[in-house]
C-alpha cells in the first residue's frame, strides 16, 4: 500500500512548511512563496473515506473511451476492461501509482525570478481560461478576443508582480485552423511573457509543432527538456467518467517531447458530477487519478500535476457559479486531497460570475483564491483577470487583481516569533523613549521587508482622496493598462529565433504589432 500522509496539518512529506519569501533587486517586486496548506475542510477519517470510494469507482465502475492505446498500456499494468467495455483500475495500480510517480519538480520561467516550485504546498498564482470574449479596457465593451489581445494580455502579465503565471486566457477568434490557433497561441504567450506559460493543445498531432517551437526558443531540445518552460493544460475526462480519446493521445504525446502535463478534470457539481459535495470530490479524485495512471504507465518519471478542478453549478439556471461559498469548499477540498496524496496539484479559483471588476467580483475572487491558498493548492488559474464565469477576459480586473493577490498570499506566510519578533527590548526602549514605535529602527528596516503595499487600492484618508480627485481603483487600474501596454515591448525573442520561428510556422501576429509605435 502506497504511504500517504493522512496528517497534513502536523506533518509533511516536504519537511519544513516555514514560508519562503524571496527578492529581486527591485523591492517593488517582491515575490511572496507561502508554504500554506492549513485550511482543511475535510477530517482524516473523511479523506480516507472519499480516496476509498474514489478506488472504488475506478474499479467496479471504470470509464468508458478510453483509446486503445491508453488500454493496452494500462491493461498491461494490471488494468482490465469490463463487460461494457469500461476501462477499470484496480486498487493495486492506483496505489502503486501514487507511490512510484514523480514528484518535486519545477516548472520554469525564462528569465527573472518566475520559476514555480511545486513541492509541498507552495502556492503560485497566475491567469487561465478560454475566454471568447475581452472586455475592452478603453469603452467598457465586451468584443470578441483576437490574437493581439492574448499578446497584450501575456505583456500585461509580465509586468505584474503578484501574478506568477501566464496560463492562456483567451481563444482568438480571427484564427479559424485548429493547428494555427494552437501554434499562434504559445508564438503570443512566449512572445509577451517570460512567465511560465500554459497552453492547449487542440490535436495529437499539434504537440510537436509546439515542442518544436519551445525547442526554438530554449535553443535546444535538451534545453528545454531541462527546464521546461511551457506546459499543457489537457482536460482528459469529460465527465462523469468518460474519457477524452484525442486529449488522452495529447498526453501520450506531451510526455514524449518533454512538456508537462496538466492532468485536468472539469465536472460541474450537480451537472456532470454528484450533487453532494463528497460526491463530486470522490468522482472527480478518480477521473484526475485515472490519469495520473496513464501518465505514470508511459513514464514514472514524467512531471505531471493532478489537476482536480471541480466546480459548481447554480441550479436555478444550469451554468456555472465560480464565486459562492460551496466553490470555495470545493476548491480547498480538492487541493486537501492532492495533499494527501502528496501530488504536485492545480485547481481553478477566482472565477467569479461579476461581468465587471465590481464589489461582486472583488468578494468572489478574494474568497475563492483565498480558500484555495489557504489550502495549500500548488497552481491557482483564473486567479486574476478572468470574468462572467470565465467567459471573459478583463484587463482591468489584471491589475486589480494583482494587488489582491499580494494581500492573499502575504496572508498565507506564518508568523514569526522569537526573541527578536517578540521586540521585549524594543517595547522597553520605546515606552521609556517617545512613546511611539514610527521613529523606531526596527520599524523602518521592517516597512520595506515585511510588509506589502498595494499599487491601486487606495489607503489615504477620505479629505486627501476627495482632494486628489477621489479616483476609484478601477480608473486608476486602466490607466496602469493602458500605460503598460504603451511602452512594455519586450523582446524575449532574438531576431535570428524570431525569423527561424516565422519560417517554420505560419505567424499571424505582425513583428510591427510587437514594438511601440
Amino acid at each position: 500500500m502506497v504511504n500517504i500522509n493522512k496528517n497534513p496539518p502536523k506533518r509533511s512529506r516536504f519537511g519544513n512548511r516555514r514560508q519562503r519569501i524571496e527578492r529581486s533587486q527591485d523591492e517593488s517586486k517582491t515575490r511572496i512563496l507561502p508554504m500554506s496548506g492549513r485550511l482543511n475542510p475535510l477530517t482524516e477519517d473523511n479523506l480516507s473515506r472519499i480516496h476509498e470510494t474514489s478506488l472504488e469507482i475506478l474499479e467496479r465502475v471504470g470509464l468508458s473511451d478510453a483509446p486503445a492505446s491508453m488500454i493496452k498500456l494500462v491493461t498491461s499494468n494490471g488494468g482490465s476492461l469490463n463487460d461494457e467495455g469500461r476501462l477499470c483500475f484496480p486498487a493495486l495500480l492506483v496505489e502503486k501509482m501514487l507511490a512510484e510517480l514523480r514528484r518535486n519538480f519545477t516548472l520554469f520561467g525564462r528569465g527573472g525570478d518566475n520559476d514555480l516550485y511545486l513541492t509541498g504546498a507552495k502556492v503560485h498564482v497566475g491567469t487561465g481560461g478560454a475566454s471568447p470574449k475581452i472586455m475592452d479596457f478603453q469603452d467598457g465593451s465586451y468584443r470578441t478576443a483576437v490574437l493581439a489581445d492574448l499578446y497584450d494580455a501575456a505583456r500585461l502579465v509580465d509586468s505584474l508582480n503578484h501574478i506568477h503565471f501566464f496560463s492562456r486566457s483567451m481563444i482568438a477568434s480571427d484564427l479559424e485552423n485548429l493547428r494555427d490557433l494552437d501554434i499562434n497561441t504559445v508564438f503570443a504567450s512566449l512572445a509577451g511573457t517570460q512567465k511560465h506559460v500554459m497552453v492547449s493543445a487542440s490535436h495529437p498531432a499539434h504537440v510537436r509543432d509546439i515542442a518544436d517551437m519551445c525547442y526554438l526558443v530554449a535553443g535546444s531540445e535538451g534545453a528545454f527538456r531541462t527546464k521546461p518552460f511551457l506546459s499543457l493544460n489537457i482536460n482528459h475526462v469529460v465527465p462523469p467518467l468518460r474519457f477524452d480519446p484525442d486529449a488522452c493521445e495529447v498526453i501520450a504525446e506531451a510526455v514524449k517531447v518533454g512538456i508537462p502535463v496538466m492532468v485536468n478534470t472539469f465536472g460541474q457539481m450537480g451537472a456532470s458530477s454528484p450533487v453532494t459535495i463528497a460526491g463530486c470530490l470522490a468522482q472527480t479524485n478518480a477521473e484526475t487519478l485515472a490519469g495520473m495512471v496513464f501518465v505514470w504507465a508511459l513514464n514514472a518519471n514524467a512531471p505531471a500535476i493532478y489537476g482536480a478542478r471541480p466546480m459548481v453549478t447554480d441550479l436555478r439556471s444550469g451554468g456555472m457559479a465560480g464565486g459562492g461559498g460551496e466553490q470555495a469548499m470545493l476548491t480547498a477540498a480538492a487541493a486537501q486531497i492532492a495533499r494527501y496524496y502528496g501530488l504536485p496539484n492545480s485547481t481553478i479559483a477566482g472565477a467569479t460570475d461579476s461581468k465587471l471588476a465590481d464589489a461582486q467580483s472583488g468578494f468572489e475572487k478574494a474568497l475563492t483564491v483565498t480558500t484555495a491558498a489557504q489550502a495549500g493548492a500548488n497552481l491557482i488559474t483564473q486567479a486574476a483577470g478572468t470574468q462572467a464565469g470565465l467567459l471573459a477576459t478583463s484587463f482591468e480586473a489584471y491589475v486589480i487583481d494583482n494587488d489582491m493577490l499580494g494581500a492573499i498570499l502575504k496572508s498565507c506566510g506564518e508568523i514569526e516569533v522569537g526573541d527578536e519578533t517578540l521586540s521585549v527590548e524594543t517595547v522597553a526602549q520605546v515606552v521609556r523613549g517617545e512613546g511611539h514605535f514610527l521613529g523606531h529602527p526596527e520599524t523602518y528596516a521592517r516597512m520595506k521587508s515585511d510588509f506589502i503595499y498595494p499599487v491601486h487600492a487606495d489607503r489615504q484618508a477620505p479629505e486627501a482622496w476627495l482632494a486628489s480627485g477621489a479616483q476609484s481603483i478601477n480608473v486608476s487600474a486602466r490607466k496602469t493598462v493602458e500605460q503598460t501596454l504603451a511602452n512594455h515591448y519586450p523582446k524575449y525573442f532574438s531576431n535570428q529565433t524570431d525569423k527561424e520561428i516565422r519560417s517554420k510556422f505560419d505567424i499571424y501576429l505582425p513583428k510591427s504589432r510587437m514594438q511601440s509605435k
